[in-house]
């Protein structure tokens, strides 16, 4: 089989963990690395042990490049995406797809109109459990949807001295809480239950209005050791937690709360659907288990194991029931889905991943999800 090579722009959190996940994929090979500065590239490229380094323009010539990797700052997300489909290789950005509804939009259609392959990575739909809750609710076992109660908490921005490129509005967008973390709980929302949201109504809060900006570079999720002269105090203008009220078209409801100040939780993700049949409910931090309530029968407790999930669910799993799998994970089974998709060169026409139109879907709602708290109103999506 010829071999994928791929190429990862932007070396923060997130782009080693694409670059762990892929390692993972037989048929792939990473060759490239792309950072603001051939020195930079240079320089990571040699510590995550990737042959060639570049910058974003000159990676964009090297014709033996068959997929990008978009893991930068959001606000370049929609400038790189456009310029890799341009070039004619195959792109898989963070979300969000980008910082403005109509930057997405041209993205869609551009990649519409090349028919490349085009992610957003909304990995935490591959979770086995979360592929599994959407199978039995297709299966009928959860019933028509009454009520979803959603919650993702962090705590790595709860100090005033906790700062990352986030907070600042023209590098992240108008949004933070619901536009990061929120944005894959919504997803995963509507995703599970086969619903849309139709309405929402919000409310957002800024606990820190100030915080106070380290003078020299960090890395997200780093131990912090600067001392006070180290530090200059700005203003913050997007929300440290903001709780959302839903409306879906089959006219229930569900809410949903996102906080980066809850102290002790570091990732956590928890749904519950409430149905006419069952109740399910999930969280990201004990990922290998779903619970299952019943109002006449006992309840049950579902660990993962391929052998009692849907075929659909077993096929992201790559080991046997009680060796549990997690975070990194994820990505790998979504990118095994994408990297099917460009070894046929092609976007399918109902492709298994979440693509750029998924994100286009959680900028809008992330939108409308803004227009409400600013008129403290119901808002349409």
């Amino acid at each position: 089989m010829k071999k994928i090579n791929v190429a990862i722009v932007g070396t923060g959190f997130i782009g080693p963990a694409h670059l762990e996940a892929l390692r993972r994929l037989p048929y792939l090979e990473v060759t490239a690395l792309c950072e603001v500065s051939q020195e930079l590239a240079e320089a990571k490229a040699e510590i995550l042990g990737i042959p060639h380094a570049y910058t974003f323009e000159e990676m964009l010539k090297q014709k033996d490049i068959d997929v990008v990797h978009i893991c930068t700052p959001n606000f370049l997300h929609y400038a790189q995406s456009k310029a890799v489909l341009e070039a004619g290789k195959h792109v898989v950005c963070e979300k969000p797809l980008a910082v403005k509804i109509d930057e997405a939009e041209a993205l869609v259609a551009l990649a519409k109109k090349k028919g490349l392959v085009n992610a957003v990575h909304f990995n935490l739909r591959y979770y086995p459990m979360v592929r599994q809750m959407k199978a039995m609710r297709e299966n009928g076992e959860l019933g028509e949807v009454y009520a979803v109660m959603g919650s993702y908490l962090q705590d790595w921005l709860y100090l005033n001295t906790d700062y990352n490129w986030r907070l600042e509005p023209d590098k992240s967008g108008d949004s933070r809480a619901i536009a990061d973390i929120g944005s894959h709980l919504l997803d995963l929302t509507e995703y599970v239950t086969g619903l849309k949201i139709t309405e929402v109504m919000a409310d957002f809060s800024t606990v820190h209005k100030t915080r106070l900006k380290p003078l020299k570079a960090i890395e997200t999720y780093s131990g912090k050791m600067l001392q006070p002269s180290d530090y200059q105090e700005v203003p913050i203008n997007t929300e440290d937690h903001a709780t959302v009220m839903l409306r879906f078209d089959n006219g229930n409801k569900g809410s949903v709360t996102v906080s980066q100040v809850s102290a002790g939780r570091k990732n956590r993700l928890n749904i519950e659907i409430s149905g006419s049949r069952s109740n399910f409910e999930w969280c990201s931090e004990k990922p290998n288990e779903m619970w299952i309530g019943k109002r006449e029968t006992p309840n049950q407790q579902l660990m993962k194991d391929p052998s009692l999930f849907d075929r659909e669910a077993a096929g992201l799993i790559s080991f046997p029931g009680g060796h549990n799998e997690g975070f990194p994970d994820t990505s790998k089974q979504m990118f095994k889905e994408v990297y099917a998709a460009v070894r046929e060169g092609k976007q399918p026409d109902a492709p298994s991943y979440p693509t750029f139109a998924d994100g286009l879907r959680e900028l809008i709602i992330g939108e409308r999800i803004i227009e409400s708290h600013k008129k403290q109103a119901w808002v349409k999506v």
